[in-house]
């Protein structure tokens, strides 16, 4: 069987460089389940407009870090094909008087623990004191004007990117009715070969930093041990808001930090 053409024509949405391993990563899908893209095509998933493949808009030659969720939010309109980036986000901030974080950000717990963590990370939140007043001042100083932080999730995303991140979901499609761990587990093969043609076309080996159960068994996967490694709890944990670990990888970057 051949690739379904309506998969294919969501490469248009990655960089040129990745046309190649995608291609050899769905190749080995169809190898190893010949049955399963077929019938995604002809299914209702999630994320829509061909967003399939959009984390991989990010060139190759630039990718730094990997950074590896679980899967499509199950939302439409959240859904953007990029791990973690809720499109149903805009602004960061609240615009209400004594707000903290936007409703949007609220709504979507591992952003909102996301967020929480990078302000921790910072100084600019205590650990013990993460809402209310705190947040409200932190939200303010973001609003003013003065250009100390960045407003939108868009900007976040730019970072990010600037950064050299990969921002690729365990699983690339969400659909209501199939277990998200089935269909993360159809995915392997393809998750596989492209890391595997990473690692070997990378001038520096990036670092995949896994979040997340599904994630974590990606770690188990013989070319996972081709990269360095950063293992932590999802996000939407509210542990995630103190791991030590995620403190140090992104505190340096000063995510939220305006131009």
């Amino acid at each position: 069987m051949t690739i379904p053409t309506t998969i294919l024509d969501a490469l248009a949405r990655a960089d040129a460089s990745w046309h190649p391993l995608l291609r050899k990563g769905l190749e080995a899908m169809m190898q190893a389940t010949p049955d399963y893209l077929p019938q995604l095509a002809q299914d209702q998933y999630l994320p829509t407009e061909q967003r399939l493949f959009a984390a991989f808009a990010q060139p190759l030659d630039r990718v730094k870090y990997v950074l590896v969720g679980e899967g499509p939010y199950p939302r439409a309109e959240s859904a953007t094909g990029v791990c973690f980036m809720d499109g149903a986000v805009g602004s960061l901030w609240s615009d209400e008087d004594g707000g903290g974080l936007s409703k949007p950000v609220n709504k979507a717990t591992s952003l909102r623990n996301f967020m929480k963590m990078l302000l921790v990370a910072d100084g600019q939140l205590q650990l013990e004191n993460t809402a209310g007043a705190a947040m409200a001042a932190v939200s303010a100083r973001a609003r003013s004007g003065a250009g100390s932080h960045i407003l939108t999730l868009a900007e976040m995303q730019q970072k990010l990117t600037e950064q050299g991140f990969l921002l690729l979901n365990a699983s690339l499609v969400f659909r209501s009715h199939v277990a998200p761990a089935k269909d993360a587990k159809a995915w392997l093969p393809f998750f596989e070969t492209v890391m595997a043609g990473l690692a070997d076309q990378a001038a520096v080996t990036p670092t995949m930093i896994l979040w997340g159960k599904i994630a974590e068994l990606l770690s188990k996967l013989p070319v996972m041990k081709r990269f360095p490694q950063i293992v932590a709890e999802h996000p939407y944990n509210l542990s995630f808001i103190g791991n030590k670990l995620m403190h140090q990888l992104f505190q340096p970057m000063r995510l939220l930090q305006g131009r």
